[in-house]
């Protein structure tokens, strides 16, 4: 095998070996609210429909994707406020 077939091959099994071990990481997040920071939100709440459009820092009903186990941490909390 040549040394570029070699290379071609190794890089090849690396996109599919990273591909693979993906869907792991993404499951390895949950929903925090009360730590976003102003357009920082990852989704829709109460007071808006769109990611990045929550006007206040730290606010209690806007929730961002956190590394699972870090939500409380950080000094948030794992479900929505009750509506008012």
């Amino acid at each position: 095998m040549t040394v570029s077939k070699a290379l071609l091959t190794s890089a090849l099994t690396a996109v599919v070996a990273m591909s693979a071990a993906s869907p792991v990481f993404a499951a390895a997040k949950e929903k925090c609210y009360g730590v976003t920071m102003a357009g920082k939100n990852d989704c829709a709440s109460s007071g808006h429909n769109c990611a990045g459009q929550t006007k206040l820092d730290k606010d209690a009903g806007d929730w961002k994707y956190v590394a699972a186990g870090s939500c409380t941490k950080m000094g948030g909390h794992m479900m929505a406020p009750e509506a008012k």
